[in-house]
């Protein structure tokens, strides 16, 4: 039989073939296939969704272990397995499950569950908080690492805390938001990844802490949270700080993301990505101060300026769809829809993809001073 690869595990549809995968169903069983790995000291890829990883086209030497439970829970009730639940139940907002509207509820999630099912599960509750973040692929536990965003909302702005695997202690612990350092698309378990190790030890391509479940402060309320992104307030009709109904603004959300190329669908490469390559460049004041007069400019704490890395990056040069000079119809190319997203044509390589990723770098840096720095997890590849 034929050994899996990482192609067939990620949305880029790259990646070379994996020594062992391991998929697992229980707590107990994710755990043990985590501490095999590191006794045996090979490397570890602990993978979600797979929709945020860019593997190399070498073999993979290790083991990747996918955690395949999916229960959403309120904290104060019996795990509720989603797949147990007919769709046909999720078809109408109820409040048979929680009482008090306007007050908040606490709700645990394993990390296997699909993020997007987590939110629509959130919403079919009457709860909000999470609507913002609807189409976002991935896993619940794969969420807080990067601390996952968009359209003006971040994992964070409802995450408690999480119950991880300390791979350093081999023990289960219990990482509350604040001890986990969440900031743009960062953590402290991504950080562990590249800060030079700890414990000794340089953890990659999974950082040190694993997550098991993640438990979240949600509203009982139909309406969002205030919307904070000013094309999805143009999209609702709305203020910038307003609230709309919930629902409503998932349904938004994912018109948005629709026509960026942002929603997996395995039909259309524009999707055959690992979404946003690049993050936005967070500028310190004397740096952003040399942008272009036109360039967007997002205040940030300490004088920091955010910038938007698709901007830069269309006013480089780089249109949508732009693909390096002689480069293959079904291989790398930026998006149709969003010059943020590099994309696999059909059959592109690893390599191509990073080719390219490196020309829209560099050609960046060159016009504007502003080095990008990629967001997907790299396996196998150096930037």
């Amino acid at each position: 039989m034929p050994a899996m690869t990482l192609a067939e595990l990620t949305t880029f549809h790259v990646g070379g073939p994996v020594a062992a995968f391991v998929e697992t169903g229980d707590e107990a069983s994710f755990i043990e296939a985590i501490r095999n790995a590191d006794d045996r000291g090979v490397p570890l890829l602990v993978l979600g969704g797979g929709s945020n990883l860019l593997a190399s086209d070498a073999a993979f030497p290790g083991v990747v272990v996918r955690d395949r439970r999916s229960t959403i829970a309120f904290c104060s009730e019996m795990p509720f397995p989603v797949g147990n639940v007919p769709r046909s139940e999720h078809t109408e907002t109820t409040r048979a499950d929680v009482a008090g509207e306007g007050r908040r509820v606490e709700v645990v999630a394993s990390a296997g569950t699909l993020w997007d099912d987590f939110v629509l599960w959130t919403l079919h509750r009457g709860l909000s908080g999470l609507e913002a973040l609807s189409g976002i692929p991935g896993t619940v536990g794969a969420a807080p690492v990067q601390n996952v965003g968009a359209y003006g909302r971040e994992v964070s702005d409802c995450l408690l805390s999480v119950r991880a695997w300390d791979r350093a202690e081999g023990r289960v612990v219990e990482l509350s938001a604040a001890e986990l350092g969440l900031s743009y698309r960062d953590s402290l378990m991504k950080r562990s990844l590249h800060e030079g190790g700890t414990c000794g030890k340089q953890w990659g391509p999974t950082g040190r802490w694993v997550v098991l479940e993640a438990r979240f402060a949600l509203e009982l309320c139909v309406l969002s949270a205030p919307v904070l992104y000013r094309e999805l307030a143009y999209r609702l009709g709305i203020e910038i700080g307003e609230r709309a109904d919930a629902q409503r603004v998932r349904s938004a959300v994912l018109e948005l993301r629709r026509a960026k190329g942002m929603l997996v669908d395995p039909e259309d490469h524009d999707t055959w990505s690992a979404g946003s390559f690049f993050t936005n460049p967070i500028l310190p004041p004397e740096v952003a101060q040399r942008l272009p007069e036109g360039a967007p400019r997002f205040p940030m704490e300490a004088g920091y300026v955010k910038t938007s890395a698709a901007w830069l990056i269309d006013h480089a040069g780089f249109m949508k769809g732009f693909a390096l000079p002689g480069a293959r119809g079904d291989g790398a190319a930026l998006s149709s829809k969003h010059v943020l997203a590099v994309t696999n044509r059909g059959s592109a390589s690893a390599a191509e993809i990073v080719e390219l990723a490196c020309a829209v770098r560099a050609g960046v840096e060159e016009c504007f001073g502003v080095r990008l720095v990629p967001e997907p997890v790299a396996v196998g590849i150096s930037w």
